[in-house]
C-alpha cells in the first residue's frame, strides 16, 4: 500500500487552521506546524492589550481544536527554511517531507527602515506583544501616580498610536474608554481623565481603507473619547521620551513615554526564503505573488495563503490582510487539494468580500458591507455578532459574551494586569 499524500500546512492561524480543518477525513496525511500551540484570534488582540480579555479568551490550543481529525498531527516547532527541490520543510529541530505544502505564516509589524524605534513603540502580532503593551500602557498610569514634576507627569499622560487602521482606532478607543471611565476612581494622586491619547494617521483620514463616510464617523466616535485624531501627519522618530512628526513641512515633538506602533506590516521570512529557493516574486511587503490557485509559479505543489501571499487577480490590487481572505483561501486550497488527489480541476481561487468591521468603543463601530454601510449601535450589534461567531471554541465565545457583557454594563476592564519581569515605573 502507497504511503499516504503528505500535506505540511506551517501556520496556525486562520488560514493554516481553517485549511487543515477542510482537509478533514480526506484520504492524506497532514501536518500542522506551528512555533505557538494555539490558534490565536487575531482581531480581538487588542482587547488583551487593554485589559477587557485575558490571553485564553482570544486563543485555543491547537491539539484540542484538531484532536477529532485522526489524519491531522500537530507540531510544535519553526520552519527556518524550504527545501523546494526536494520537497523538505526544514525546522529548527528536524525536518519534514512533503508531497503538498502549505504556508501561511503570516506577517508582523514593520518600521519602514527605522527597526530600532521598535523598543519604544511595540506593535501588536501576537499574546506577548499584547500582554506586553497592557503592562506598558498599565504601567504609564502607576508612574504618572508618582510623579511630581508637572512636564515629566504630562508624558507619562500622553500616548500616541501611531497608524489609525482599524487595529490603530481600535486602541485608541479602548484607551479613551480606560481613561475616562475604567480607572476613573482607581488613582489618588491623578485624574485619568486629563489623560492625552493622540493617533497619528499618515493619510488624510482615519480608517483610511474604509468610505469617506465612515472615516469621518470614526473620527467623531474617537474625539468623544477624547482622542485626538492627528491626520497628514508622518513619524519620524520615535525615542524612550517622545515621538516626532512631520506635518507638511513642519517637525512637531510629542513628549510621551508611550508610544503604540499600528501603521505598516511586513510579510514573514519565509516569503524570502521561498524567493531565493523557489524562485517566487516579491512585492515591497516581502509578501509572495501567487498565481490564481495560490500556488506559486513554476511549483504547483507549494501554495501561500494569508498574509504572506500577495493575490491582486481579481481587483488588480493584494487583498486586504485581514482574516476573511485568509480563511477563503485556506477553504480553496484544501478543497484544491482534494481535487487533485481525484484527479479534477478546480476554478481560480474567488474572494467574496464580506465587508469590513471596526469597533471603536461601547456601542459604537462602522461597518462597510459593501451594500450597506452603518455606524453607531447597530454598527456595533453587527462586530458583536461576527466575532462572537468566528472565534474557534465554544467556551470561548461563552467567555467572551460574559466579558463584554460585564463590560458594557460597569466599563470594568478585569484583566487589568502587569505581567511580566518589569514591575517598578523605574524599570521602563
Amino acid at each position: 500500500m502507497p504511503d499516504p499524500h503528505k500535506v505540511v500546512i506551517i501556520g496556525g492561524g486562520f488560514g493554516g487552521l481553517t485549511a487543515a480543518q477542510t482537509l478533514k477525513n480526506a484520504p492524506l496525511q497532514v501536518t500542522l506546524v506551528d512555533r505557538h500551540n494555539y490558534h490565536l484570534f487575531q482581531p480581538l488582540l487588542y482587547q488583551v492589550a487593554t485589559g477587557s480579555l485575558s490571553p485564553a479568551n482570544v486563543a485555543g490550543p491547537l491539539r484540542q481544536v484538531l484532536r477529532k481529525q485522526k489524519n491531522t498531527q500537530v507540531l510544535l516547532g519553526e520552519a527556518t527554511h524550504i527545501d523546494a527541490a526536494n520537497r523538505r520543510v526544514i525546522l529548527s529541530d528536524g525536518a519534514l517531507d512533503y508531497d503538498t505544502l502549505i504556508v501561511a505564516t503570516g506577517a508582523k509589524h514593520q518600521y519602514f527602515g527605522h527597526d530600532e524605534w521598535e523598543q519604544f513603540a511595540p506593535g501588536l502580532k501576537n499574546l506577548d506583544d499584547a500582554t506586553a503593551m497592557r503592562g506598558r500602557i498599565l504601567l504609564a498610569f502607576e508612574a504618572a501616580e508618582r510623579e511630581r514634576d508637572a512636564k515629566k507627569l504630562r508624558a507619562w499622560m500622553t500616548f500616541v498610536i501611531v497608524g489609525a487602521g482599524p487595529t490603530g482606532a481600535e486602541l485608541a478607543g479602548a484607551l479613551g474608554e480606560i481613561a475616562h471611565d475604567t480607572l476613573r476612581h482607581d488613582f489618588r494622586a491623578i485624574d485619568p481623565s486629563q489623560t492625552r491619547i493622540i493617533l497619528v494617521e499618515g493619510t488624510d483620514r482615519a480608517l483610511p481603507s474604509y468610505p469617506p463616510v465612515l472615516s469621518e464617523a470614526a473620527r467623531r466616535m474617537l474625539v468623544r473619547l477624547g482622542v485626538t485624531v492627528r491626520t497628514g501627519a508622518m513619524v519620524t522618530d520615535v525615542r524612550a521620551d517622545g515621538v516626532t512628526i512631520r506635518v507638511g513641512d513642519h517637525d512637531e515633538i510629542i513628549p510621551t513615554r508611550t508610544v503604540l506602533w499600528a501603521a505598516g506590516v511586513l510579510a514573514s521570512p519565509l516569503g524570502v526564503i521561498l524567493s531565493q529557493e523557489a524562485g517566487a516574486k516579491l512585492d515591497r511587503a516581502c509578501r509572495v505573488i501567487v498565481e490564481p490557485d495560490m500556488s506559486i509559479a513554476g511549483h504547483a505543489e507549494i501554495f501561500v495563503i494569508g498574509d504572506l501571499s500577495n493575490f491582486s487577480h481579481q481587483t488588480g490590487q493584494p487583498l486586504p490582510g485581514v482574516a476573511q481572505p485568509a480563511i477563503q483561501q485556506g477553504h480553496y486550497v484544501a478543497k484544491l487539494v482534494r481535487a487533485r488527489l481525484r484527479g479534477q480541476k478546480l476554478p481560480p481561487f474567488h474572494y467574496f468580500d464580506k465587508g469590513n468591521l471596526a469597533t471603536i468603543g461601547r456601542g459604537a463601530a462602522v461597518a462597510d458591507l459593501n451594500w450597506l454601510r452603518l455606524s453607531g449601535w447597530p454598527a456595533w450589534l453587527i462586530w458583536v455578532f461576527v466575532h462572537l461567531l468566528y472565534i474557534v471554541q465554544f467556551q470561548n465565545r461563552l467567555l467572551v459574551m460574559l466579558q463584554w457583557g460585564w463590560l458594557y454594563l460597569t466599563f470594568d476592564r478585569s484583566a487589568r494586569l502587569i505581567t511580566g519581569k518589569k514591575h517598578l515605573p523605574l524599570d521602563l
